[in-house]
């Protein structure tokens, strides 16, 4: 996590001026904080976790509650939603069987395999269904089986999905369509099984993008997504789909998207990620307490698009620094999401002063791994 710190302050001072003042004060004492990572080239062992999973508190405004990983909070939402509705269906790559990482296990059993059902290995045709299939009226829950597939759909979604209600004049649309998609690196994906793709669909209006952190926030946002009346892409962790276990409510709820969540208040800097990341930044926020006397405030955005603009404005202009940490596998120097947040942070903030801006995250490329000391290594060369 000291690592993190340290990558996040040098790569945003290299490009910031923020040498003077206290950011740069705070730049500097970061940069201390792990003396143990090194530039060694010789070869050492990957590191895939390289976080310390911290469950939320147990719900009691929900009812009954039911010990589940992130995995088994997704197919307790799918099973809610077939229950409930009797015009949902579920399709996609294997998933009749359970999928690959069996987040529909069971559920062509119950509920049949009319409603439950595998599609060829096409993923624009499995949105072209879906957008087809929402059109008629269904409820449709598409299933990506890797987000690094979803590209083949990329037309699909941004020119069908998103653009149906506005280019019929709201006379139609596919807002019953819901794209779900594993997420985000593991370790030993490699470049195909391990990126995470929420940049190219940040810009698009139309759509919205969810990412959760846990399974309880996994479940009542799968569900918020399934009932909201627009197109939604939900990406899934996968790194966290056994890892993360939590008390989750068997029954049906939801969490309202597009409203950020202040997880831990601070004075000196603002952290702001979403899925995954949280947990590093969670780390990251206790070891700048315990080292520097840095009061960090960690934010999950939850909803890459449209996000909590308030939210994050409303406590940033109190703090130093806003610190976006991010990971991203296409967006480290190209458009990125880091640059929706400085525009519209000079727009909502334009009356008070404004704080450094620093990014963190991957660089220009499409996978990464981290090495004993929290270094981190690439696959090629950084360009």
């Amino acid at each position: 996590m000291a690592a993190a710190v340290r990558f996040f302050i040098r790569g945003a001072n290299s490009r910031l001026s923020v040498g003077t003042g206290t950011g740069g004060s705070l730049g500097a004492a970061l940069l201390k904080l792990s003396p143990s990572c090194s530039s060694r080239s010789k070869t050492q062992r990957r590191h895939a976790a390289h976080f310390t999973y911290q469950p939320d508190p147990v719900p009691t405004q929900y009812g009954e509650t039911q010990k589940m990983n992130l995995f088994q909070s997704i197919t307790s939402a799918l099973d809610n939603t077939l229950s409930s509705d009797p015009t949902a269906v579920i399709f996609g790559e294997d998933v009749a069987f359970g999928g690959v990482f069996r987040c529909t296990v069971g559920l062509r059993d119950k509920y049949g395999k009319d409603r439950v059902f595998n599609t060829p290995l096409c993923e624009q045709g499995i949105v072209g269904f879906g957008i087809g299939a929402a059109v008629a009226g269904a409820t449709a829950i598409a299933e990506i089986q890797f987000a690094d597939y979803i590209f083949p759909a990329f037309d699909q979604i941004v020119n069908e999905a998103a653009k149906y209600r506005y280019r019929s004049g709201n006379l139609f649309d596919c807002g019953n369509l819901t794209i779900r998609a594993p997420w985000g690196c593991v370790g030993h994906g490699s470049l195909y099984h391990s990126q995470s793709p929420e940049a190219f669909f940040a810009h698009c209006p139309g759509i919205k993008v969810v990412i959760p952190r846990g399974p309880m926030q996994a479940k009542g946002l799968l569900l918020s997504c399934i009932a909201d009346r627009n197109p939604c892409i939900f990406f899934e962790p996968k790194i966290l789909y056994r890892a993360a276990v939590e008390q989750v409510p068997v029954e049906s709820y939801t969490i309202p998207l597009s409203e950020a969540e202040i997880l831990q208040e601070g004075s000196d800097v603002t952290l702001v990620a979403w899925g995954t990341q949280i947990h590093v930044l969670r780390e990251v926020s206790d070891m700048a307490q315990e080292k520097l006397g840095v009061s960090c405030e960690v934010i999950d955005l939850k909803t890459i698009l449209p996000w909590d603009v308030e939210t994050v404005c409303k406590f940033q202009v109190s703090n130093v620094t806003l610190w976006i940490s991010k990971t991203c596998t296409q967006q480290r120097v190209t458009c990125c999401i880091l640059g929706r947040f400085a525009g519209r942070q000079m727009k909502t903030c334009r009356t008070h002063p404004i704080p450094p801006l620093l990014p963190g995250g991957c660089w220009t490329h499409p996978n990464l791994f981290l090495l004993p000391g929290g270094c981190r290594t690439h696959l090629s060369p950084a360009i």
